[in-house]
């Protein structure tokens, strides 16, 4: 007998899986930069498991050192960090990405990123920072590694989903949640599959002030040697600073020129 996963639909044979290992992976997910600090209640709902089994993963992975506690609500502790550092590391694409990204904001003056995709969310695998320019501090949550937010409000998001084969993005549409985080945030499923039909005609995406208001992201695809997309490309500037003509003029260019780069070595 055999497991699929429903996401990945990587396939497993059922006397090789470790039910408690998933349960505390699982449970480990359940945090995240809106779910900091979380009970047994909250874990139990969001992971189906009964508030028995949840304690008792929650005190182990205590006793590990993943997770703190004041007693009633639990928290990540930097030891989670020791597999995405460890994963920095060693995987090719961070390592090829930064130092091009470095150079690409020496000609732009503005902040970049290279992100891929993970079930519902983008997360952010190697970026550029101009600390010297002010103008550049972008977001709350900052351009950085692991960095993640929703695909469907990030212009790299829909660069990548743009590029899925019609199957796969309808199955990906079906199971994540279209959260409204700002009240340009597009929720509706026929809008947004349009709005992906557009990026991948013009070979761009923007997304102005829909993860957060008073920003503009502006991406573009990074494909490796097959023709695949794997990545997005971006850069996130204040709408108070730059029109969106403005972003596009300075930096269209020069990623591309990146992009190109890159997929010489993927």
């Amino acid at each position: 007998m055999e497991l699929k996963h429903k996401h990945t639909h990587e396939t497993i044979r059922h006397d090789d899986f470790i039910a408690g290992l998933a349960k505390g992976l699982e449970i480990l997910e359940c945090f995240g930069y809106d779910r900091q600090r979380l009970n047994v209640t909250q874990v139990a709902e969001k992971t189906s498991l009964t508030r028995t089994a949840v304690r008792r993963h929650l005190k182990t992975l205590k006793y590990l050192g993943y997770l703190d506690t004041d007693g009633t609500f639990f928290w990540l502790t930097p030891r989670v960090m020791k597999f995405s550092g460890a994963y920095l590391r060693s995987a090719h694409l961070p390592k090829i990405a930064e130092p091009l990204l470095h150079s690409l904001s020496a000609q732009t003056s503005m902040c970049h990123a290279v992100v891929i995709l993970d079930q519902s969310d983008v997360i952010t695998l190697a970026c550029s920072y101009l600390a010297s320019a002010e103008k550049n501090r972008v977001l709350p949550y900052g351009i950085h590694n692991g960095n993640r937010i929703p695909a469907h409000t990030a212009s790299n998001g829909k660069v990548i989903l743009a590029h899925m084969p019609e199957a796969e993005l309808n199955e990906w549409l079906s199971k994540s949640e279209f959260s409204r985080l700002t009240k340009y945030t597009i929720t509706d499923i026929e809008q947004f599959k349009e709005n992906l039909r557009e990026v991948h005609d013009q070979g761009w995406a923007l997304a102005v002030e829909e993860h957060e208001v008073g920003f503009i992201g502006f991406s573009i695809p990074v494909f490796d040697s097959t023709g695949k997309v794997i990545a997005g490309l971006n850069t996130v500037a204040r709408k108070e600073q730059y029109t969106i003509e403005e972003v596009m003029h300075r930096s269209l260019m020069p990623m591309q020129e990146v992009a190109k780069q890159l997929r010489h070595f993927l």
